[in-house]
């Protein structure tokens, strides 16, 4: 299918279609070659955004794309976890490395079975850093599993890996037993890398690669097994361990560049393709960075012409300053890249992703099938909630037309209440993709409805909430910036500052506070926060309306408005009190089971009889924060009807007012139209 046909890649076309193509020499989904935009010095393509923008699905893409038409390797960096050493099957859909040394060799057994050199350089130098502990068993399996895959992607050994694996092992603790050293120099990682070295050597005669690790080591190490003092080198750590990662990444670019002869070039063959995925991890970043810096290199002895497309969760990283940046629109001609100056980030070209429109959000909504009609300003609606996130889109977009193919009929406000594919709540299964971690995605839930960060660490203290090593909201505000949803958050902002992420987790707190017998109901914890607020006087009366309203308890707030517009003489109140009125009517609507949203019949006077003992300006204001109340969900269509309420509401007051007449009147005027435009209503004097 093509990806203006309702893809969740739509919109990434002049990354798939046009830059990558340019890059390495073949069309994207035709048997043609492609014009080279680059010739010697290639940029690597980072791809960078937020959690769920489509960066993976962009690499997966590629490999679907490019796998059996060019030399391609697609891997995975993962976080380094402590006493683990994992391992990537041959079957794995996109293997993982946890280390710079995993990461080649991971890119070895990609890349090796399409190469006309199959990495004689870098193969040894992979053996002779990989060694372990000699009582860790479990190491050892890992890495002489590492080993098999190697050999038998490189033809250098055949049979099944799992023997392989064991052959080796058995191999090099052979040799360590007959090493005559004392009981701390046999349990030494050196005497694994000498063994390790010593069998590599007697079975594949490495001679050019010995040679070549030789020359760029310095003289005084002379008579030494260069292969050996690598893997000292390595295991020494610090600068060591750095002059030995350059020489592993100078022998993969070596390698690369000598598989491609004058024949190749001469044939135009396309250049091979590394696909890394989230190099935001350390073992992404390490690869990144000694790729960049070699390549950076003025007189760089090997110019191979490798593309790398990798991704970053985020922004450009602090320390690239020298990056060119371009959006997705401006590749569909040229990159725009150019190597300016010797800085390693000058080798970047960075291309974050970008939201989707509401043009790109309405064919995700054409059904398969015949079915009803979907409400007209759906796609409207699905990108006001969503800002054009690709998987949030995508997940409601398919809950919509799951709901509708089952009979059901699906307005703008009924979104989040969908069910995703799976049966499950689509806030419970977009939360769990946008938040890893069950334990701080599960004390956001809850600490997402508190204004700020203060009243969340009390919120968490009444909860009995409890923290890894520090406060629960610290904890949470740390989670949320490691996951670069936002960055130095403010004691003052909300908990969370990003507007869809705090909707996914408000509703949630909604849907799962039903069953709460905790103390952690809905109308429980609203009504402690109100309690937080009200305690700070004049400067919490706004969060402590919103959030009784929020348990709702509408005629409190409309009580205290009505009083204060009646009492309050000074002109400069106004503006407070359309604050106020504005900020409580943006209170989250309690759960269902616990309520009755009558809020478009309380704006437009249907319920007017209930209040006929109440004073007009009590029931104008009633009116008045029930509209605006219903208007202020981002993903509800703004009704024609209710937008005319808000202005004929304040219209009625303006008048009323000794002192308020002028700010109220020019509020009547411009707040329906903000209403209508779903932007945000203007307070005069502000």
């Amino acid at each position: 299918m093509h990806l203006s046909e309702g893809s969740p890649l739509r919109g990434r076309d002049p990354l798939l279609r046009s830059l990558v193509p340019r890059l390495t020499g073949l069309a994207y989904d035709e048997r043609a070659r492609a014009p080279r935009e680059h010739h010697g010095d290639l940029p690597v393509v980072l791809v960078t955004g937020h959690h769920g923008m489509g960066r993976s699905a962009v690499l997966r893409e590629l490999a679907a794309r490019y796998e059996d038409r060019l030399p391609l390797a697609h891997v995975r960096a993962v976080a380094t976890e402590s006493g683990t050493f994992p391992s990537a099957p041959a079957d794995a859909p996109v293997p993982v490395a946890s280390t710079f040394v995993e990461i080649l060799a991971e890119l070895v057994c990609g890349l090796a079975p399409e190469l006309r050199r199959r990495f004689p350089v870098l193969v040894p130098g992979l053996f002779a850093v990989s060694g372990w502990y000699r009582d860790n068993a479990e190491q050892r399996d890992a890495v002489c599993l590492r080993y098999a895959r190697l050999l038998l992607a490189c033809r250098l050994a055949d049979g099944a890996e799992n023997a392989l694996r064991h052959a080796w092992a058995t191999a090099v603790d052979a040799r360590l037993e007959t090493v005559d050293a004392d009981a701390d120099a046999r349990q030494s990682p050196d005497a694994v890398t000498a063994a390790v070295v010593a069998e590599y050597v007697d079975r594949y005669q490495p001679t050019a690669a010995q040679e070549w690790y030789r020359r760029r080591f310095p003289r005084g190490v002379e008579g030494q097994d260069p292969l050996v003092l690598l893997g000292e080198w390595f295991q020494q750590g610090g600068d060591y361990r750095h002059a030995a990662e350059q020489n592993l990444m100078a022998a993969f670019l070596h390698d690369v560049a000598a598989s491609y002869g004058r024949l190749q070039r001469w044939n135009r063959e396309p250049w091979p393709l590394i696909l890394l995925d989230d190099a935001h991890q350390e073992a992404g970043q390490d690869f990144l960075d000694l790729l960049l810096e070699h390549r950076a290199m003025p007189e760089r002895p090997d110019h191979e012409e490798l593309v790398v497309v990798a991704t970053r969760l985020g922004d450009l990283p602090e320390n690239a300053p020298a990056a060119i940046r371009r959006d997705l629109a401006e590749l569909v001609k040229s990159s725009g890249w150019e190597r300016k100056g010797l800085a390693p980030s000058a080798g970047l070209l960075a291309v974050p992703l970008t939201p989707l429109s509401r043009d790109d959000i309405l064919p995700l909504l054409v059904p398969d099938r015949p079915a009803r009609p979907l409400h007209p300003h759906l796609a409207s609606a699905v990108h006001s909630l969503t800002g054009g996130h690709p998987t949030v889109t995508t997940v409601l977009c398919a809950a919509v037309l799951d709901a509708t193919e089952k009979g059901s009929s699906v307005s703008p406000r009924d979104l989040l209440e969908l069910n995703a594919k799976d049966g499950r709540p689509v806030t419970e299964t977009l939360l769990e993709r946008l938040l890893p971690d069950r334990r701080q995605r599960d004390r956001l839930t809850l600490l997402s409805l508190a204004r700020d960060s203060t009243a969340a660490e009390a919120l968490a203290d009444h909860l009995r909430l409890q923290g890894p090593d520090q406060l629960p909201a610290n904890s949470a505000t740390d989670y949320l910036e490691e996951q670069q949803w936002q960055q130095l958050t403010s004691p003052d902002q909300p908990l969370v500052t990003d507007a869809l992420l705090r909707t996914l987790l408000v509703h949630e707190a909604r849907r799962t506070s039903r069953e709460a017998d905790d103390g952690r109901g809905w109308q429980e914890i609203h009504r402690f926060l109100w309690s937080h607020h009200i305690q700070r006087g004049e400067s919490g009366e706004a969060d402590a309306w919103r959030h009784m309203l929020a348990a709702g308890d509408a005629e409190a707030v409309v009580d205290a408005l009505a009083e204060e517009f009646q009492s309050e003489q000074d002109e400069q109140a106004a503006t407070h009190w359309l604050l106020c009125l504005q900020y409580a009517a943006t209170a989250p609507t309690p759960p269902a089971g616990e309520w009755t949203d009558e809020r478009m019949q309380v704006a437009l006077g249907a319920h007017d009889r209930r209040y006929s003992t109440r004073h007009e300006i009590e029931r104008c204001v009633n009116r008045l924060l029930h509209a605006l109340w219903y208007l202020s969900e981002p993903h509800g269509e703004p009704d024609s009807e209710m937008c005319k309420a808000v202005g004929e509401e304040l219209a009625y007051l303006s008048p009323r007012h000794p002192s308020w007449h002028a700010v109220l009147g020019q509020a009547a005027r411009s707040w329906p139209a903000a209403a209508r435009k779903k932007r945000p209503f203007p307070i005069p004097g502000q």
